[in-house]
């Protein structure tokens, strides 16, 4: 496929008469990195070129609808569907139990947690991995983001991954993304206690018919659930979780404690405590109440 995405590149090049050099100005990148796309050598597009390549040569989205293609053989099956879903979902939900979702991951981060996992097969596809997820990354910063709302369960702050400078770099990012609009970062405590999503990660994602996919995953494997009725459990699962969760405010204050290195000084909130602020933060945004026993919040969606 990689080879398939330099042969149309060339020929799209060819048809606009277009030097590789041309091109490359075009797309803001040295000549010799078209060269590189069309021969299939040296490192594999990153979706941010392949969008910017699809502009220059007005191939009507058809090198950014081959791009996951690329990264084919770097991912499981099971992975690979899920991915095509996430580039067009309009709304993001995520529960994390282990680490940082992806779309959040910083590069040291993510390159940590990309070479343990046991279906990596050489250290070129762990380069071909990292690139692919910093590559999707990019959409977060597109014109077309979708909403973020990702509830990490207290083990994801507590991990070091990649050492202590590599995680404070991590937790530090969350902190920055969480000030953007389309992005909402709440925290689980373990004094939350037992919960349906336990073992496991969730996503939730909202396509732009307003159908929703639902995604489980484990260390070792991933499960796409397409099924309405049970896309509707998983859903009310997620909605379970961020009603749990500390505040988002709350949830800042506690990255930044563990940030910082003040373990013992991140203290949780009691329920009653984490219900008032919660109550006062939709008010002041214009939410509807909360109901008892953690009932379903509304769903945050994309701004018109």
């Amino acid at each position: 496929m990689a080879a398939l995405f330099g042969s149309r590149v060339r020929k799209l090049r060819t048809a606009a008469g277009l030097t590789q050099a041309e091109l490359g100005t075009k797309t803001h990148v040295v000549g010799s990195r078209i060269t590189q796309i069309e021969r299939t050598s040296g490192a594999k597009p990153t979706l941010e070129l392949a969008r910017a390549l699809d502009a220059a040569l007005g191939a009507d989205n058809l090198l950014v609808d081959l791009w996951p293609y690329v990264y084919r053989e770097a991912f499981p099956d099971w992975s690979r569907k899920f991915m095509a879903y996430s580039e067009r979902a309009v709304f993001i939900g995520e529960y994390a139990s282990h680490v940082v979702p992806g779309l959040l991951q910083t590069e040291e981060y993510a390159r940590a947690v990309l070479r343990v996992g046991v279906t990596l097969s050489s250290e070129e596809q762990l380069e071909e991995r990292l690139s692919a997820r910093m590559g999707r990354q990019e959409r977060l910063g597109s014109d077309d983001r979708p909403v973020l709302w990702v509830v990490l369960d207290e083990a994801v702050l507590r991990r070091p991954i990649g050492g202590h400078a590599v995680m404070r770099e991590q937790l530090a990012r969350l902190l920055d993304v969480a000030a953007e609009r389309h992005i909402t970062v709440q925290v689980l405590p373990f004094e939350q206690g037992e919960h349906d999503a336990m073992g496991g990660s969730l996503t939730v994602l909202t396509l732009p018919d307003g159908s929703d996919v639902a995604y489980t995953e484990g260390a070792h494997y991933g499960q796409l659930i397409e099924d309405p009725d049970e896309v509707r459990k998983f859903s009310l699962t997620y909605d379970r979780l961020r009603a749990a969760a500390l505040p988002p405010l709350m949830s800042l204050g506690m990255i930044r404690s563990v940030m910082e290195g003040n373990h013992r000084g991140a203290k949780v909130p009691s329920r009653s405590e984490r219900r008032r602020v919660a109550q006062e933060q939709l008010q002041q945004s214009g939410g509807r109440q909360l109901r008892g026993g953690g009932g379903r919040v509304p769903r945050r969606r994309p701004r018109p």
